[in-house]
């Protein structure tokens, strides 16, 4: 969000969420060159229902579009689906590619994932057919399948993240996606001089935030708290202000959730459109990093961080140089580059200088990187794309019910393109009416793309003035949070 907090059952996409349980059997094709093999696993289950998904590879030669047809012999029932458009009729399923996926090359593959309700038992599928021809799936009634990891072990650690593909992915190679709430209170609870958490940060506050099955964590904070600049108090400043944070960030990862820090407010004076404030210090929201301090800023944190790969890190909270500079050319070109921008009275750090700073420090964690707009408009992200030598980078997006890019056309033609080539993160989800219609839609979007979204923000503060998840940090939902928490919970079990 980028106005200061304090002044005074859908469904999971094809990619496996981020939870810890306990790892089912992935019934695997194995045949001698056959025309498609289908991968079929049961990645969570419950007492009445539980999530599947398929994984189908041509073999044959390219088709323009598919259809997966299999049997469910013990009266399961598929209620929902992703990545592809799911129906059933009697006991036959039926999965046809959906508008976006619907070219299969030979020895291409796709992935799709659906919700079926079961009573009694759950048989494996035996027969899987595409496109009418039968695909090899076979593998004996007496035989257990050999299990294939699909999601987290049940340790309690969080996972270290790697960028591959358009995917995240764990130390194993199983594919993540980043599911979970924003923390505030650490980028303005220092610089304005009352702490540095808002609200209680202990154990028990940790672990109700993990109660709701979050996976993530993201951890908004003020480069002048931690580099400790002179006009934030000592006690809430520097070496106090870092410790803080790394206390923070191992109780995250103790709950088994990836913890992202980012960095939200920043040094420099801006006045023009859209400012926030006319301070020059980190007390608002800034169009861009400034040269002065946010390079040191991540030097320093990467510099704390490098040998903890869990530790994501999100270079800016919420780029605006659109709303100073006087052309989106200019302001894509100041988003990576900086320097002298057009609007901007202090020199600014691009997202490459960012970048620099934190794999010359020597980390190779994961990068999220946000475009402008207050990070809304992806729309030239992978023509302005930083250049990481770690090949760590993913997209970060946020959207709110009242941006302009809120709706499933701007999301088809701005997002889809950015995340079927690098993994895309909605690092802030939420809305202003104290409900959960729009988030919904939020969800099931990403969800059907296996993508990944944080909901603002897990602190105690009035609803209906802004996005807030809880009314108490014991975890208790307002409204809005109602929607998030119930999701999370219903996908993840």
């Amino acid at each position: 969000m980028r106005h200061p907090p304090r002044s005074g059952v859908l469904v999971v996409a094809g990619a496996i969420a981020l939870v810890g349980t306990a790892v089912v059997p992935v019934v695997t094709a194995q045949a001698a060159a056959p025309a498609c093999t289908v991968e079929y696993s049961v990645v969570s289950r419950w007492d009445s229902g539980f999530q599947g998904a398929v994984k189908i590879t041509n073999n044959a030669s390219a088709v323009s579009s598919w259809s997966l047809a299999f049997d469910f012999t013990d009266g399961q029932k598929v209620s929902q689906g992703w990545n592809a458009k799911w129906s059933q009729s009697g006991t036959t399923v039926t999965a046809a590619n959906e508008s976006y996926n619907g070219s299969l090359g030979t020895g291409a593959s796709v992935s799709a994932g659906f919700i079926a309700s079961w009573s009694g038992g759950n048989a494996v599928p035996t027969t899987f057919k595409l496109n009418g021809t039968t695909c090899n799936t076979d593998v004996e009634p007496s035989q257990s399948p050999t299990p294939t990891p699909t999601e987290p072990p049940s340790d309690g650690k969080a996972p270290s993240l790697h960028v591959s593909g358009n995917k995240l992915v764990d130390a194993d190679g199983v594919t993540r996606r980043l599911l979970g709430v924003n923390r505030s209170g650490g980028e303005f609870m220092c610089v304005q001089g009352y702490g540095i958490w808002d609200g209680p940060v202990d154990d028990a506050a940790i672990k109700a935030i993990a109660d709701w099955k979050v996976n993530t964590v993201r951890i908004p904070l003020n480069e002048e708290c931690w580099l400790g600049l002179s006009n934030i108090k000592p006690e809430y400043a520097g070496a106090n202000y870092i410790n803080a944070v790394k206390d923070l960030v191992a109780r995250v990862e103790a709950n088994g959730m990836t913890p992202i820090v980012e960095l939200h407010w920043t040094y420099g004076q801006y006045t023009g459109n859209s400012a926030g404030c006319t301070d020059v210090h980190a007390t608002c929201q800034k169009p861009m990093p400034d040269m002065q301090y946010t390079p040191s800023f991540w030097s320093s944190v990467a510099s704390t961080f490098k040998d903890d790969p869990a530790v994501a890190f999100d270079l800016f909270n919420e780029p605006y140089p659109d709303r100073a500079t006087s052309t989106t050319t200019q302001a894509w070109q100041c988003w990576r580059d900086g320097g002298t921008c057009s609007g901007i009275g202090y020199e600014v750090a691009g997202v490459q200088d960012l970048v620099d700073s934190i794999r010359n420090a020597g980390a190779k964690n994961l990068i999220l990187a946000g475009g402008l707009a207050y990070s809304n408009d992806l729309s030239e992200w992978l023509t302005y794309k930083p250049t990481d030598p770690a090949g760590n980078l993913a997209a970060a997006y946020h959207v709110y019910n009242f941006n302009t890019c809120a709706n499933e056309s701007c999301w088809n033609s701005t997002l889809a393109p950015v995340a079927a080539q690098v993994p895309l993160v909605a690092g802030e989800i939420g809305e202003n009416t104290c409900s959960h219609s729009f988030v919904d839609q939020v969800m099931k979007w990403f969800d059907d793309r296996g993508l990944s979204y944080l909901g603002w923000t897990w602190n105690t503060w009035d609803c209906s003035s802004g996005p807030s998840l809880i009314s108490n940090y014991d975890g208790t939902p307002t409204s809005y949070g109602i929607g998030l928490r119930d999701h999370l919970r219903a996908l993840n079990g």
